[in-house]
């Protein structure tokens, strides 16, 4: 077993931890919001008991569905987190007040205010790690293929311009060839010194959003299509996973544009 192997084993047995963590704690905190209710004008309908921990708990879900959405999208939306964590604060807070749902507050232990604020909390902390797992996998730049490796072409092959007289005359023998000792040419020159046609090279990831960024501010847009096609027109190739890469992080730039709507000139 490799050392990634054994990364990935420990990843996913951490992130069933984290799930297992973040639905009891969930649990846990909704079922005693509801006896809150129950205690405050819910006694005689448990439906409404048990329904009215949503009106609390949905902030937190929707929240954190965003604040996925956004790491996913490496964008910060302050709403999702003004909502995960005014859920998150208010369901703690009713969770510990309604340790005194009977009135009698000099009785109550200490460590039943503790055993309120528990699963509340504890789901907010293993949502934060999960979300910290997440933004790590999206933020991890992405691997550069490896350059093929270019071969320099073969020394060129001289001979004297009078091979012909001699190949006329078979009595006098060829003159010797001669092989050009020249140092190899860097690669820059032998790129600029390959002949036209073929597969047009690659290019960097880099490269490839610089030339999204031109045509966007040409286009007012960016699609995929005029991605692919600005890439031609470098002479250069672009794959389908390197067009979700480029669109990816020119993403922000192509949202704010066109908002901005096109340019008036």
């Amino acid at each position: 077993m490799t050392k990634q192997d054994i990364e990935r084993y420990t990843l996913d047995a951490a992130g069933v931890v984290i799930v297992a963590l973040t639905i009891s704690g969930f649990w846990l905190s909704y079922a005693h919001l509801a006896e809150v209710a129950g205690q405050h004008g819910l006694r005689s309908s448990p439906t409404r008991r048990w329904a009215w921990p949503a009106t609390l708990d949905a902030f937190i879900v929707a929240g954190e569905l965003l604040m996925l959405r956004a790491g996913l999208r490496r964008v910060t939306d302050r709403w999702a987190i003004a909502l995960t964590a005014t859920g998150s604060v208010g369901s703690i807070a009713l969770n510990v007040a309604g340790v005194n749902g009977t009135g009698s507050t000099g009785t109550v232990p200490l460590l039943d205010y503790v055993v309120a604020a528990v699963p509340p909390t504890a789901a907010l902390l293993a949502f934060g790690v999960l979300m910290r797992q997440i933004h790590q996998l999206v933020d991890q730049p992405a691997g550069h293929p490896e350059p093929a490796p270019v071969q320099a072409p073969e020394p060129p092959v001289t001979a004297p311009a009078t091979l012909a007289e001699a190949q006329a005359d078979p009595a006098q023998p060829l003159p010797p060839t001669t092989v050009s000792c020249q140092p190899t040419n860097p690669l820059s020159e032998i790129a600029k010194s390959r002949p036209r046609g073929g597969r047009p090279p690659s290019a960097t990831l880099e490269e490839l959003v610089e030339i999204g960024r031109i045509a966007l501010a040409e286009h007012g847009t960016l699609t995929r299509s005029l991605l692919r096609r600005a890439v031609k027109a470098k002479g250069l190739t672009i794959s389908s996973e390197r067009q979700t890469d480029v669109m990816t992080t020119l993403r922000p730039e192509i949202e704010a544009a066109a908002e901005t709507g096109p340019d008036s000139a």
